[in-house]
């Protein structure tokens, strides 16, 4: 099963591109509210500025026309002049005094003068007569924009009116221009005025927009940066999933290849091993960790070496079977299927082989075939006690007869007990004959396995002790009783007792030992010091028939094999001239669950 765990953590981790472009949005609205209260903090400080220096304008000229009334008995057209010089200042586009009326009295365009001015009035110049000023932005000729201030001109103090009218002849004098009336300087008819003043708002109107260019350009930045970040955890998601699908794969994958019931050796084109499954470390018994990075000719065997050369003619071998001697001395017969891998430029790879263990088809093969050898002799066996034992029957009662008759003849009496022995021994060996044809019908039952054992030991205690041989026991407590055939079973371990006090007829050790094996198996060994068995016999042993003593029908051990294969068990033997002989019985304690035969 997958980490879900690992997963939800490293997912987690993950940073969401949406994040990335919520976070932009954001930003972008935090530096577009900064640059519109930017932008009417720079308004504010232009109405504030503008006003101000406006203010100032109209004071200095509304003291300058009071201090030359008053001393040098100015006119209109020296107001005039006042005006003219006044707009000369930077930032000072033109400047007015205007009649209720809306009528320019005075204007620093001398042209002007007389005219209606841009904007008329309604009553008192749009002030009251409390109000200090007032401003506004106003369009201005060739497509601009003004900051026009307006107050109540108020030139003259209250005692300063005498004698101005005296001066009024003088403001009279031709010039090329139009020149302001004197009569609303004198003071009987001295009506509500207002003075204009227009400001220039083009540098502070040029910084506006050069906040504004800056807002625009930090807002393109960081939309491209919002884009190029989603762009980027886009790709590098879609990365980290094909890379964790990538890994998941090969996960799955180097499972799958590790788990195949047949060894898998990859190498490279050099001939080194680049992948060894546990499954190919179990059949050659080398592990894994020992095979990487070694070369196959130092490792597998010649007979596997040798495949190269027909890869390298270009041929695909497949199921070749061979016996081989690995690496410590393991000899297996396999199945061998081998590959080269090309690419697609046609370049070589490397090459893969497949190893097959034939080892367990075998020894399949062969109880397949021994099964079917036994049912034969079986059936035969059955016909032929049925016939013999009549006959036997007769001759046995024959030679009694013969004997009985004859007895004062030595020669015929010593012929008919021969006859009577010959006859015992024919018909034991039919018994053995049926024992072994039967069908293997147990009556299974719980019993305690270690009183089964030492009840067949009695058995053969005085047949051994005649004979000098010492019987050993070594019988471990075991947790829980077998379900098994304690009679069947019983026969059996008579039979194996039996072959081991024959076997050592100049005396030895009979060893007896029952321990646990696992939780679901027991295991029997029955061991003797005798002379053993030829390796090349060790085939054979449980084979009906095959027997190594002079005297025996060599059906013992084919019984033996017959009972424990019953048991759903499995019986060993381990051998070699002159080191004895151990047979080992493996039995499963509960035979009536579907276990698994052990191997």
């Amino acid at each position: 099963m997958p980490d879900f765990d690992n997963t939800k953590r490293s997912a987690g981790m993950k940073t969401s591109p949406w994040i990335i472009l919520g976070s932009t949005a954001i930003l972008l609205a935090v530096v577009i509210a900064m640059a519109v209260q930017n932008t009417n903090r720079e308004k504010r400080y232009m109405s504030e500025v503008l006003s101000a220096k406006g203010a100032a304008l109209i004071r200095a000229v509304e003291a300058g026309a009071r201090t030359g009334m008053m001393g040098m008995m100015w006119g209109g057209r020296h107001l005039q002049r006042l005006l003219e010089e006044t707009t000369r200042l930077p930032d000072v586009l033109y400047m007015a005094i205007v009649d209720e009326k809306g009528v320019a009295l005075a204007h620093s365009d001398p042209s002007k003068i007389n005219t209606v001015f841009r904007r008329a009035p309604q009553n008192s110049l749009d002030l009251e007569p409390n109000e200090e000023q007032q401003w506004e932005l106003v369009a201005v000729e060739p497509d601009g924009r003004a900051f026009e201030i307006r107050r109540h001109f108020r030139p003259l103090s209250p005692g300063g009116r005498r004698g101005f009218g005296r001066m009024r002849d003088r403001m009279h004098h031709r010039t090329d221009q139009p020149q302001p009336s004197g009569e609303w300087f004198e003071p009987e008819k001295q009506q509500p005025l207002l003075i204009v003043a227009g400001l220039d708002t083009a540098p502070f109107e040029a910084a506006i927009r050069q906040d504004m260019r800056t807002t625009l350009v930090l807002s393109a930045i960081l939309l491209l940066l919002g884009f190029g970040g989603f762009v980027s955890l886009f790709w590098m998601n879609s990365y980290r999933s094909a890379k964790r699908s990538l890994q998941d794969t090969s996960a799955f994958a180097d499972k799958v290849v590790a788990s195949l019931p047949v060894g898998l050796v990859a190498m490279d084109g050099a001939g080194r091993i680049t992948f060894y499954n546990a499954t190919a470390g179990r059949i050659t018994g080398v592990k894994p960790e020992d095979a990487i990075g070694r070369r196959s000719a130092d490792l597998l065997p010649d007979s596997l070496g040798g495949l190269k050369a027909e890869l390298d003619r270009g041929r695909t071998i497949t199921e070749r079977e061979m016996d081989c001697t690995f690496p410590g001395g393991i000899r297996a017969p396999i199945s061998v299927s081998a590959t080269r891998i090309i690419n697609d430029a046609g370049d070589l790879v490397g090459q893969v082989l497949i190893l097959r263990d034939l080892g367990e088809l075998r020894q399949l093969q062969e109880t397949v075939q021994r099964q079917e050898k036994l049912a034969a002799i079986g059936g035969l066996a059955a016909g032929v006690a049925h016939e013999i034992r009549n006959p036997l029957s007769s001759i046995k009662g024959l030679a009694t007869f013969f004997k009985d008759r004859l007895k004062d003849d030595t020669t015929a009496t010593e012929a008919a007990e021969v006859m009577t022995r010959e006859v015992d021994r024919l018909n034991r060996t039919i018994t053995e004959l049926l024992d072994f044809a039967r069908p293997s019908d147990l009556k299974r039952r719980t019993a305690d396995l270690s009183q089964v054992i030492l009840r067949s030991l009695e058995l053969i205690r005085q047949e051994a002790e005649n004979q000098g041989i010492a019987i050993e026991t070594a019988i471990e407590k075991m947790p829980s009783t077998v379900h098994i055939d304690p009679d069947r079973l019983a026969q059996c371990l008579l039979n194996l007792f039996l072959n081991a006090v024959q076997a050592m007829a100049g005396g030895g050790t009979l060893t007896v030992a029952c321990r646990p094996k696992g939780s679901r198996f027991v295991d029997i060994t029955v061991s003797d010091t005798g002379p053993g068995i030829a390796r090349d016999q060790l085939a054979h042993v449980f084979d009906p028939y095959f027997t190594t003593k002079n005297e025996g029908t060599g059906l013992g051990l084919a019984i033996v094999h017959k009972i424990i294969e019953a048991h759903d068990g499995t019986v060993h033997v381990n051998s070699s001239p002159g080191s004895g002989t151990i047979f080992t019985l493996r039995i499963p304690r509960n035979t009536g669950s579907a276990e698994r035969r052990p191997s």
